[in-house]
């Protein structure tokens, strides 16, 4: 596997406050990567710099070997990150379908330059992206009326819609029961293989992470504390003090045997 994501160094203070201090981890092409750590440990802050939210003090981002600090966030998803949001945010009058043509409009920069109904744009393409989420059959619904989980794989949709090499995933299976949070994470890991895109990933259901994740970055006070597979993670002393305390550590999970 090839280094995808490089962030090395960095650093952001908010007035007294590190939020990450000296923050160095990678992604690899096809690699999912779980960004964890109790709140107020970095994570947010993490994201913000990587997506071109926030300017960090120093260190530097690249993806695929090309530096992103200084870049806008438009810029860096058109460069080829894509992201998705703990609380998922869809145009609630549109249909499915139009939700993710939306999205392949914008790739293509024509969102004020319509010559014709964006309702007849990108449609196959759009259909196709519902098709390996598993929303295809929902194409034609509003996207109001669709459950939680329905919502999220839409999400997952239109996040893929700009091809991106990496994408970044806050607390992807945050609201969710836990057949639909396995569900999501299954389907996500299958994508970035697929598509040889690097995922990396927030999250606070300890099951999920230890069931999907590659590699985990454990980030306390800003700094990262350890980074590893599951099996050194669940191990790591200073991982269980900090940050885990006496909560049992989930133990190796065989596919298919998550409880719903």
């Amino acid at each position: 596997m090839m280094t995808l994501l490089d962030v090395r160094g960095v650093s952001k203070a908010f007035g007294g406050v590190r939020a990450v201090d000296q923050v160095s981890f990678a992604v690899n092409d096809g690699q999912l990567v779980a960004l964890l750590g109790p709140n107020g440990a970095g994570k947010s802050t993490c994201f913000n710099v990587i997506n071109g939210q926030l300017r960090p003090d120093a260190g530097e981002v690249r993806l695929a070997g090309h530096a992103l600090i200084g870049m806008k966030p438009r810029d860096i998803w058109r460069a080829g990150i894509g992201r998705t949001f703990q609380v998922a945010a869809t145009f609630g009058s549109l249909s499915v379908v139009e939700n993710v043509q939306m999205a392949l409009v914008s790739r293509e920069h024509k969102l004020f330059r319509f010559v014709r109904p964006a309702s007849g744009m990108y449609r196959e393409e759009a259909l196709d992206l519902l098709d390996q989420v598993g929303m295809r059959d929902e194409a034609r619904r509003t996207s109001s009326v669709l459950s939680y989980g329905d919502v999220k794989r839409l999400e997952l949709a239109i996040a893929l819609a700009n091809r991106p090499r990496l994408l970044l995933m806050d607390e992807p299976t945050a609201g969710m029961a836990p057949g639909e949070r396995h569900a999501l994470m299954a389907l996500t890991k299958s994508l970035a293989v697929k598509r040889n895109m690097g995922v990396l990933f927030t999250e606070h259901s300890m099951d999920v992470v230890f069931a999907y994740a590659d590699l985990m970055v454990v980030l306390a006070r800003g700094r990262v504390i350890a980074t590893g597979p599951a099996d050194a993670i669940r191990n790591d002393a200073r991982v269980r003090e900090v940050y885990f305390g006496a909560v049992a550590l989930p133990q190796k999970t065989l596919p298919g045997r998550h409880d719903a």
